[in-house]
């Protein structure tokens, strides 16, 4: 198999694809005439070069999609960019538009692909299992589910061999949220602020940002104070954020909860990694006080962080119940739960039942992704290339005083940017310019945090350090250009 990795970045007369490539007539050509004029001066970075071209695009323009997109979906979803990307094409790291341009991708589908878009043994395995069986229901038997839940469960230490799948993110917490609840016989959850488990009825109570949280009942959830090492007023000190839970769990509850369950990396909060210490001081309140602790790996999981294959083992600790979507499938609806036999017993006092969960298309796509994490040791190259671009997107702070912070692991980083250091402001609206020229040259990146300050770096797994020193240079330049 031949795997798509950029060699060292070469002048743009070396490419064989323009950076800023544009279609005559197209609906950026004005934009793409500035860069052109912007091209000639030889110390713009230079994407590193690519050999795959797309082929053409003969669909409806990004004006007449986001027309229909106004008429016939969802109000509420928004888009990046003051002109929306058409994005029709995918290869490894690299998306392209409509015009053939080719972006990198520095932010994942929201940390997403892992292996890569389109990687060809994902999609191989898809294809195959989609020409021979697409659905069948888990109440007949196929290889295709029962393969992956033994090779996910051998990912996972101690008793959590027992997987339940799910169709994403949100329904796994959901589920774990209640399995909790029927283990232990209580309601109570306890779940930090600033985090993200999903929308739906249990998890938007167990979230707490109030972007993310509609005025409907919500019950049955206390929300500990955040370890946050930038603004937490404990710093790094996870043992004193750990307290909070005492205060709680006495004067809060019965004195019993349900369970207790965090990021390891907060990601839609805005890449916050917890204190350390804090996990396991918190595992052990928790469970003195007859809960269970669930670990949401939905954008952690799967080699992210590099240094380990999840981000609860970057803590010391052992969960009860792991949840997980997002990397599982590399953009397949996928997620998963995977729990105990004990724990997994309690929902065989009634019938519980998924229609799409362990569906054979998804599941052999799921396989495929940990093959090929394994085979290309794509945790390996998080960790390298992840401690690369940490180090570089650091040294940053020292020309750029609108970087109040750099954090994370592996291919799971954060940039808060600030307009005052001492006062950490967020800069809102700076980021959003950023954003902007850095699109314009060339890099696609996430937003996030509770005030919208922070860029997401999640790209796919296979980022190179050439991609790296693409992505900061391009940065750096937007920044001077503020």
């Amino acid at each position: 198999m031949r795997r798509f990795i950029p060699k060292m970045a070469l002048l743009r007369k070396n490419q064989p694809q323009s950076l800023f490539s544009c279609r005559p007539n197209s609906s950026v050509a004005q934009s793409c005439t500035s860069l052109h004029q912007q091209e000639d001066d030889t110390s713009l970075p230079k994407m590193p070069p690519f050999d795959y071209t797309p082929p053409p695009y003969t669909g409806p323009s990004a004006h007449e999609i986001l027309l229909k997109r106004q008429t016939y979906l969802n109000p509420a979803i928004f888009h990046f960019y003051k002109k929306p990307l058409n994005l029709v094409d995918g290869k490894m790291q690299y998306l392209y538009d409509e015009n053939g341009r080719r972006y990198l991708d520095a932010f994942g589908g929201i940390a997403t692909v892992c292996c890569g878009h389109c990687h060809p043994e994902v999609v191989e395995s898809i294809v195959n299992q989609t020409k021979r069986l697409q659905h069948s229901t888990v109440l007949y038997l196929n290889h295709a589910v029962a393969d992956f839940a033994e090779a996910l469960a051998s990912k996972l230490p101690g008793d959590l061999k027992v997987v339940f799948f799910t169709n994403s993110g949100t329904e796994a917490n959901e589920l774990a949220l209640m399995m909790a609840r029927l283990y232990t016989g209580c309601q109570d959850v306890i779940s930090l602020r600033n985090g993200y488990h999903g929308n739906a009825a249990g998890t938007m109570g167990s979230t707490a940002q109030s972007s993310y949280k509609f005025n409907v009942v919500q019950t049955g959830v206390h929300h500990a104070l955040n370890p946050d090492q930038y603004r937490g007023v404990f710093g790094s000190d996870g043992l004193k954020y750990a307290r909070d839970l005492d205060d709680l769990i006495t004067y809060g509850t019965s004195g019993r909860v349900a369970g207790f369950i965090a990021e390891a990396i907060q990601g839609v909060g805005g890449i916050l990694e917890l204190a350390p210490g804090y996990l396991p001081a918190v595992y052990d309140r928790v469970r003195k006080a007859g809960g269970i602790c669930i670990a949401d790996e939905v954008q952690s999981g799967f080699a992210r962080t590099g240094s380990h294959f999840w981000g609860f083992e970057g803590h010391g600790v052992v969960p009860d119940i792991v949840t997980m979507a997002k990397g599982i499938g590399n953009g397949i609806p996928l997620g998963a739960v995977v729990t105990t036999p004990e724990i997994a017993k309690v929902l065989t006092n009634r019938s519980y039942f998924n229609t799409f969960g362990g569906n054979p298309v998804c599941t052999a796509g799921g396989l495929a992704v940990l093959r090929v994490i394994e085979k290309e040791k794509l945790q390996q190259n998080a960790f390298s290339v992840g401690s690369y671009l940490k180090n570089r997107l650091t040294s940053l702070m020292e020309k750029h005083e609108i970087i109040g912070d750099v954090r994370g692991r592996g291919l799971m980083l954060g940039v808060e940017l600030v307009t005052d250091r001492q006062s950490k402001t967020p800069a809102k609206v700076e980021i959003l310019r950023v954003m902007e020229q850095m699109k314009e040259m060339g890099v696609l990146i996430g937003k996030g945090g509770f005030y919208g300050n922070v860029f997401r770096v999640t790209p796919p797994l296979c980022f190179t350090k050439e991609d790296a020193d693409f992505l900061v240079d391009v940065m750096d330049y937007s920044m001077s250009k503020m």
